[in-house]
């Protein structure tokens, strides 16, 4: 049985420049362990788009994951707008144009989720209301969360992910721990596999 409700910031060997992730993270073995009743895989965009975003899509899909990517900021989200996503891990450092690639994001209907914002120092009150917040294992332990993420309880949905680019990053035990300390319920952005 799966341990957590969703997990859809989920690293596989498809992100074949980030040293982060080792060559066990396929997308084969994390359907093995289904760690999460709803699972999406999250790859960056810039491993993904091109020739290799057909063989991803078809990949996750075989494999009834939800096809989301990160996306790095501005200079990416007209690229990532243009295919055919179930959803967005978005990079939105404190700067105009990545608010406002969030907005461009948010015009494909595609829920946008905002990664690890405290870690880019996003500002929160510059994000759309409609985008939703993550918290995740890898990052949130080093930050203040309690003072950065309380003020901002019911202005947003928050997502708990792993950002997992390893098989044993694959659970959420500090994220929830952090959801659970601000009284944060999490949004669950897809219909539960029964």
């Amino acid at each position: 049985p799966a341990s957590v409700v969703q997990d859809l910031h989920i690293h596989t060997t498809f992100s074949t420049g980030d040293d982060s992730v080792v060559p066990e993270q396929t997308v084969e073995f994390i359907a093995q362990f289904r760690h999460a009743e709803i699972l999406g895989i999250s790859d960056h965009l810039k491993y993904i788009s091109g020739n290799n975003f057909t063989e991803y899509k078809n990949t996750l899909r075989a494999h009834d994951f939800y096809v989301g990517t990160e996306v790095d900021g501005a200079k990416e989200a007209g690229s990532a707008a243009e295919l055919d996503l179930d959803y967005y891990i978005y990079h939105c450092r404190d700067k105009t144009e990545d608010y406002r690639g969030a907005e461009k994001l948010l015009l494909t209907e595609k829920p946008v989720i905002i990664a690890h914002p405290l870690k880019l120092q996003t500002d929160l009150n510059r994000v759309p209301s409609s985008c939703l917040i993550e918290i995740n294992n890898r990052y949130i332990w080093r930050s203040n969360w309690r003072t950065e993420l309380a003020p901002f309880r019911s202005r947003f949905g928050f997502v708990i992910s792993s950002d997992a680019h390893q098989p044993h990053w694959l659970n959420q035990t500090i994220a929830r721990h952090v959801a659970l300390e601000l009284r944060i319920k999490e949004a669950l952005l897809f219909p539960l596999t029964v």
